[in-house]
């Protein structure tokens, strides 16, 4: 059932937040915490298409070097990468160096620098569901992998060029950016409020 658990401070935690010490402080202070901005979405979708197939603390524990690599994701360094760029990221042994997902952000930035500021966020946030139509999550099998507002957003990027963004990968955004709240009933992190962008 994997319901909340407790944390050394006595504190009730979603379970996988205490699997690894370096996803407590993100359990508590990032995920699920509203993030809005463009250049803080870019990161934020850039990263979880890095970690498809993966798991998340392989890329949490690699995130200063992605941000370093991909020159904090601004959008519009990004889009301005070189193929000696490209080449230096496939080399670099700090990301994940892996072609497909290294060319998705590479020309996401170029499509994304061609919009005007503000319409990538507003474009994510207008997939937020409800909060009222969620209850919340008493156990980790209450809380889905997609959902058809997951479904739409990936639709809605894919239609507007965006690559590497599935429904699986839409809603892990969703969920890491505040769009929805999938921490457990129980947990003290549960309507944690904002993360900077």
């Amino acid at each position: 059932m994997s319901a909340a658990l407790p944390a050394a401070d006595g504190g009730l935690r979603c379970p996988w937040g205490l699997s690894a010490e370096d996803y407590l402080a993100y359990h508590d202070t990032e995920w699920g915490r509203t993030v809005h901005g463009d250049d803080a979405l870019f990161e934020r979708l850039c990263l979880e298409a890095f970690q498809s197939g993966l798991s998340w603390i392989t890329i949490l524990r690699r995130r200063e070097t992605f941000r370093t690599a991909f020159e904090g994701f601004r959008i519009e360094a990004v889009a301005k990468f070189t193929d000696a760029d490209r080449e230096r990221l496939l080399a670099d042994p700090g990301i994940i160096r892996n072609k497909a997902k290294v060319d998705a952000t590479l020309a996401n930035a170029k499509v994304l620098a061609g919009w005007r500021a503000g319409v990538l966020d507003e474009l994510i946030w207008s997939y937020a569901p409800d909060p009222a139509g969620r209850p919340a999550p008493r156990t980790l099998s209450d809380v889905p992998a997609i959902t058809p507002e997951s479904t739409a957003l990936a639709k809605a990027l894919k239609k507007r060029s965006i690559r590497f963004v599935g429904p699986t990968t839409a809603y892990a955004l969703m969920q890491a950016c505040g769009l929805v709240d999938d921490h457990l009933a129980d947990c003290v992190a549960r309507g944690g409020g904002s993360t900077p962008g």
